[in-house]
């Protein structure tokens, strides 16, 4: 397989509808680090995220949503804290871990009963996860246990024939990874310290 490494214009965002479509995957920037990912409801995409990034099958992947109101297409029993912290938060740097939905793949999910989801605050990849119609499952676009690249060029070099196509999106903007709290509990808690600070969500969860 060849790595293809185009910039994210409107060109590689047509460029990478095509490749969902016929069920590949491929690198795109985000407000965080560059991602890896294709659709979330394709189980041999999902496989080829996996694959390419040397990744354990034990590790669930999280979801990409275009808005706020995707979220009812990964997870239900959506909490009121849910929909208060993604009003507040999305787009931008928090995932919420949620109960899943039932019909997920179970290679998405690491066979749990919980999907992690955000929103990207990335104007290009929501116009790109929007156009496709269906959540992306996106994580960091690296070689598992590797750092990420903070290029496009450096993506495309350390996965070079592992995945097709590498959107440029410029210098990752992020140095951090997004915060995660889990929110399919009894009560909110907060498993990965990330962009976002304890202290920026505490108003939210010590409500």
């Amino acid at each position: 397989m060849m790595t293809k490494l185009v910039a994210f214009d409107d060109h590689g965002l047509a460029l990478a509808l095509e490749r969902f479509h016929q069920g590949q995957i491929l690198c795109f920037p985000t407000d965080t680090v560059y991602g890896i990912g294709g659709s979330a409801l394709d189980e041999a995409a999902l496989g080829q995220v996996f694959a390419a990034k040397a990744r354990p099958a034990t590790v669930a992947l999280p979801v990409l949503l275009a808005d706020i109101g995707d979220l009812a297409k990964v997870a239900h029993t959506i909490p009121d804290l849910a929909w208060r912290l993604a009003e507040a938060w999305w787009p931008g740097g928090l995932t919420l871990v949620l109960p899943a939905l039932a019909n997920l793949p179970n290679i998405l999910t690491a066979d749990k009963a919980t999907i992690a989801v955000r929103v990207p605050n990335h104007a290009q990849l929501r116009k790109l996860i929007g156009q496709f119609g269906t959540p992306i499952a996106g994580t960091s676009a690296n070689l598992h246990g590797q750092p990420t690249p903070s290029t496009a060029q450096g993506i495309a070099e350390q996965l070079a024939g592992r995945v097709p196509l590498v959107l440029d999106g410029g210098i990752a903007t992020g140095d951090q990874p997004s915060t995660i709290v889990d929110l399919s509990g009894e009560r909110p808690s907060i498993l990965r310290h990330g962009v976002i600070s304890a202290a920026q969500l505490s108003p939210w969860l010590e409500a």
